[in-house]
């Protein structure tokens, strides 16, 4: 095979290679960008749940000893609290309230940049986080 043959064979390999090369490099840009925007919302959801059980514990009954306790948490108080700072903020959840705690749990929704291109529009994060009333006085806990 003489050296034009060759040549003549080869030809669009090269253009070949880069299509596949630069589809990789898609792949991957993309997936680094939308991980990265899902760990962004993920925080978010994780400090928005934070919020809401901290905006729920401050619904305090302060009341002359009920159980043996000074001061509690209003329960419905603090639940309507907890959902109407989580629907403010655009995220859902749910919230619990056992005691002097409340849990929440919020769910968001990230919107896909680059993987909608092969189907994953979106992806569901959820953050979660406890709040607890603590009573003290003079920094001392009681």
């Amino acid at each position: 095979m003489t050296p034009e043959q060759r040549a003549r064979n080869e030809r669009g390999s090269a253009t070949i290679w880069m299509v596949t090369a630069a589809l990789a490099m898609s792949v991957l840009i993309g997936l680094a960008v939308d991980l990265g925007g899902q760990a962004h919302v993920q925080q978010r959801t994780h400090d928005l749940a934070a919020q809401a059980a901290r905006t729920g514990a401050e619904e305090v009954l302060a009341a002359p000893a009920i159980e043996g306790r000074y001061a509690h948490i209003d329960t419905a108080a603090a639940g309507r609290a907890a959902r109407s700072y989580l629907a403010q903020s655009g995220a859902t959840g749910t919230v619990r309230v056992r005691g002097d705690r409340i849990h929440v749990e919020a769910t968001d929704t990230y919107r896909t940049r680059f993987l909608s291109i092969i189907g994953i529009t979106t992806v569901r994060v959820r953050g979660d986080a406890e709040a607890e009333l603590i009573r003290s006085l003079n920094g001392e806990e009681r």
